[in-house]
């Protein structure tokens, strides 16, 4: 009877490993239905990658297509270019080609700021995907983690049942069940009490709870994520290589025409300044561009000084002197690019005898500097002496009109040679 104790202590042991089996049963029961719940959750997961991949290809398709107008418009605009140099286009004709570029630039301009919100879009959807899948990647690694506890815990249990096993055979040439009847032990109630088995029992509950749920497809799963994974890289690397290029040509037209535009407006305020001191006998006069930092948001204000006043914008000067500041601009912008016509319709009018004559003047340096063909439209008799052939529109008869042209050139010449 000197063995008792040692057998009890094996009887005591295979129960309790019983027990521990049982309760990985359990444990791997209760882990197949997480592994079901994280099955759906994957397919709803990839369900939305699906969805986000989708929304991916429509801003690429975008993206694309402004792209293709934006080199559809610099396209457009060379060949306007082109026919400017070769044509010389209408004053109607011309002011309807520049508001129709006008409106074409304001269009760009427009599909140049959703292709930054679509970008801004773009950037968002790829944040959320990463955070999605870096979600995903620590749900594996904590099942991996719980997977690699329960099977050591499983392996540690079973190795410990078959030494238990082994132990009984050598000692006792019977299996652990049967210990109990072949030693005879009597009255149960002599055996250990129940508060080691119930310490052992919640012992072995909280290591249960702590390995968590098994999830026994981790490597299968985790095969899927990295696949999406590296094909959301690829879309991702795709997206921002077209985003850098839409960049580049949005950046590129933008230099272009700021470049185009300061030029422009240098050479227009450089004639502005030398006609506004022609037409009022000296004085200062410049335009700035206001409002705005980037000169193709700018606005432009007129600043002019007639002699003996102070440097002011146009809207506080006299109406004589807004009609020669406005003229000054007119034919800065004519000198700068050239129209093969220019009408002015009573630009005299509000001007003084004086005036009349320098603006006259001025008309006499331009048809000089230039091939423009100035009409006129005046009742002024200073303006008309001073033209090169009149027309005139009478009614001899009422209800009867009739054009009446003449050449002074030729009545100067003709009177000289009487």
């Amino acid at each position: 009877m000197a063995e008792l104790p040692l057998a009890t202590d094996l009887e005591t042991r295979s129960r309790t490993a019983r027990e521990a089996v049982e309760t990985a049963r359990h444990a791997l029961a209760q882990a197949r239905t997480n592994h079901d719940t994280l099955s759906r959750e994957a397919q709803s997961r990839r369900d939305r990658l699906s969805a986000i991949e989708t929304e991916h290809r429509a801003w690429e398709q975008r993206l694309k297509r402004a792209a293709d107008q934006l080199e559809q418009l610099d396209k457009r605009r060379q060949t306007a270019q082109a026919e400017q140099v070769k044509i010389k286009i209408p004053p109607d004709e011309f002011a309807q080609k520049r508001q129709s570029l006008a409106d074409q630039i304001e269009q760009a301009e427009a599909t140049r700021r959703q292709a930054a919100d679509q970008l801004a879009s773009a950037e968002t959807a790829l944040a959320e995907k990463d955070r999605a899948l870096k979600a995903v990647q620590e749900q594996l690694a904590d099942i991996r983690e719980s997977r690699a506890r329960t099977a050591a815990a499983l392996d540690a249990m079973t190795a410990q049942r078959q030494e238990i096993a082994r132990m009984s055979g050598e000692r006792f040439q019977c299996p652990p069940p049967d210990i109990l009847k072949k030693l005879d032990l009597g009255d149960p109630a002599q055996l250990p009490d129940m508060e080691t088995f119930e310490e052992q029992s919640t012992r072995h509950k909280a290591q249960r709870e702590r390995l968590g749920a098994v999830n026994l497809r981790a490597d299968e799963e985790l095969r899927e994520v990295e696949t999406q994974l590296s094909h959301l890289l690829e879309e991702r690397n795709d997206l921002e290589q077209a985003i850098g290029r839409l960049r580049q040509a949005i950046g590129s037209l933008n230099r272009e025409g700021r470049e185009r535009l300061l030029s422009a407006f240098q050479e227009v305020s450089r004639h502005f300044s030398d006609l506004f001191q022609t037409l009022f006998g000296g004085g200062y006069a410049r335009l700035e561009l206001v409002e705005s930092d980037d000169p193709l948001d700018a606005g432009i204000e007129i600043m002019a000084s007639p002699p003996g006043k102070k440097l002011q914008i146009l809207s506080l000067l006299s109406g004589g002197e807004q009609a020669l500041t406005a003229l000054s601009l007119i034919f800065a912008v004519f000198i700068t690019n050239p129209a093969p016509i220019c009408v002015l319709d009573e630009v005299d009018a509000p001007l003084d005898e004086a005036n009349v004559e320098r603006l006259c003047d001025l008309l006499d340096g331009m048809n000089a500097r230039t091939d423009t063909r100035f009409l006129i439209v005046t009742h002024n008799e200073v303006t008309m002496a001073r033209m090169h052939r009149l027309f005139g529109v009478t009614m001899a008869e009422r209800g009867i009109s009739q054009l009446v042209s003449v050449d002074l050139e030729r009545a100067e010449s003709l009177t000289a040679a009487q």
